[in-house]
């Protein structure tokens, strides 16, 4: 007798068939991008990625020189902080016109703290089918990998540059019942290391991971102190992410 299927199981869908790997016309794909390690571009971004109609991106460049290291060759658009009003407006256009379009940054997941997310809002005011296809976050890679909590997050996105609003916002969630997950550019990092001591005190746990799935990959975990006095030894060069554990952690 087959024993019965748990109601706790998932169920897992087939794997892909070549019609679930080829994009529909009209159809916008929010496509993930590897943060470093180009073996994390799933088979269903690869497959997506060359054979839409044109690739949406934020640098030319940086896509152009990911699509040549797959074999591919695309009609790329730059789609970027400065023109993505309007360039929205453009691509929708295109989509309602019957295009297939891939949407990608850098790298990661488009529209968190990367251009997107007003090309997805101006496709769903106008009925436009938008597809998701999930891969590397380095939100949810520093998140999976700290040992904070991770039952409950606050997602900032990269504070503002000055030191007073910075310190503004951890003075807000200094009670914070969850985890507080940000962004941090390679040349503010040091500085808010200062602040969130300053700040929330020696003993707040925090974790702060650069290069995450790269060569030098590095997560730096502990008390805001030992956290602070390891980043003064560590190359500052590459791309951060931080958490702070509620008030209350303990590691």
């Amino acid at each position: 007798m087959t024993a019965p299927t748990p109601a706790s199981t998932t169920a897992l869908a087939p794997a892909p068939t070549n019609a679930s790997l080829t994009p529909l016309p009209g159809h916008l794909y929010v496509v993930a991008t590897p943060i470093g390690n180009l073996a994390d571009l799933t088979e269903r971004a690869r497959a997506i990625l060359a054979a839409v109609d044109l690739v949406a991106c934020e640098d030319t460049r940086t896509t152009g020189g990911l699509l040549t290291r797959l074999g591919l060759h695309k009609p790329l658009i730059a789609y970027h902080d400065h023109n993505e009003t309007d360039a929205a407006e453009h691509l929708s256009a295109q989509l309602a016109a019957g295009k297939s379009i891939a949407l990608v940054s850098d790298a990661g997941t488009p529209a968190i703290s990367d251009p997107g997310f007003r090309l997805v809002r101006a496709c769903r005011r106008k009925n436009l089918p938008v597809v998701p296809v999930p891969g590397p976050c380095a939100l949810a890679a520093i998140l999976s990998a700290s040992g904070l909590p991770t039952n409950g997050f606050l997602f900032a996105g990269f504070l503002p540059a000055k030191t007073a609003a910075r310190t503004a916002f951890l003075e807000k969630y200094r009670d914070f019942d969850y985890t507080l997950a940000l962004y941090e550019s390679c040349h503010r990092i040091d500085k808010f290391a200062d602040e969130i001591l300053a700040t929330l005190g020696p003993d707040r746990v925090i974790c702060i991971a650069k290069e995450i799935t790269k060569l030098h990959e590095t997560f730096l975990v502990g008390t805001a102190s030992d956290v602070h006095a390891r980043l003064a030894k560590t190359s500052l060069k590459g791309e951060f992410a931080l958490l702070i554990a509620p008030p209350d952690f303990v590691l």
